[in-house]
């Protein structure tokens, strides 16, 4: 069985946190985050959208969607709609993370400066705008903007942390705290889509 649409679409999200829990400043913790992040991140990113059309197409063959279920579509599609500015940053981590052996702090502070930073602003500026009207989509949308934003103020404590010749370990404590939380949030408002989704009686 393919692995759900749902959990696809917040995994990644969760997984650009849990890079930065292994400073590039260690060696051993980032080619752990590295061997299980570049596995999973977007080994079906290139077919979500798909699958979940698929899986939508099979719905609309069975029955008329409930209003609910067509709002769930929507705020689904709006996420995925913003894939491009995960998708950067994610490509910035993981060049981020291949430095690990030997760090450059400048070419990480540049590459979060220049790359990573941008596109999550911008992601979580789009993520802000989406306004379901539905009230549990509403709840759910509300704690998944808050992890969201809770990662952004982690990548901006990681990008100080950096920002010298060496790695300021006080700062990056506070960024790891940040994004811990983020995770966290993240975690929670999978859970509580898939559990949503499956209310609605959509059959995993």
């Amino acid at each position: 069985m393919k692995k759900s649409w749902i959990i696809s679409l917040i995994t990644s999200f969760v997984l650009l946190g849990g890079a930065l829990l292994s400073p590039a400043a260690s060696a051993d913790a980032a080619k752990v985050a590295t061997s299980t992040y570049s596995d999973q991140i977007y080994s079906e990113d290139d077919y979500l959208h798909e699958e979940l059309m698929d899986e939508l197409d099979l719905e609309l063959d069975a029955a008329e969607l409930t209003v609910d279920q067509q709002e769930l579509i929507d705020y689904v599609n709006q996420i995925l709609a913003l894939k491009t500015y995960i998708g950067k940053a994610s490509t910035a981590m993981e060049s981020i993370r291949s430095q690990a052996d030997s760090p450059n702090l400048k070419s990480i502070y540049l590459k979060l400066t220049n790359t990573v930073i941008p596109n999550y602003t911008k992601l979580v500026s789009k993520l802000k705008q989406i306004k379901p009207a539905n009230p549990k989509l509403k709840k759910i949308h509300a704690t998944f903007v808050k992890g969201n934003y809770n990662q952004l103020e982690g990548l901006l404590l990681y990008k100080q942390a950096v920002s010298k010749t060496k790695v300021n370990y006080t700062i990056l404590k506070r960024a790891k705290t940040k994004i811990e939380t983020a995770i966290d949030l993240l975690e929670q408002s999978e859970q509580q889509l898939y559990a949503y989704a499956k209310s609605l009686s959509y059959d995993f």
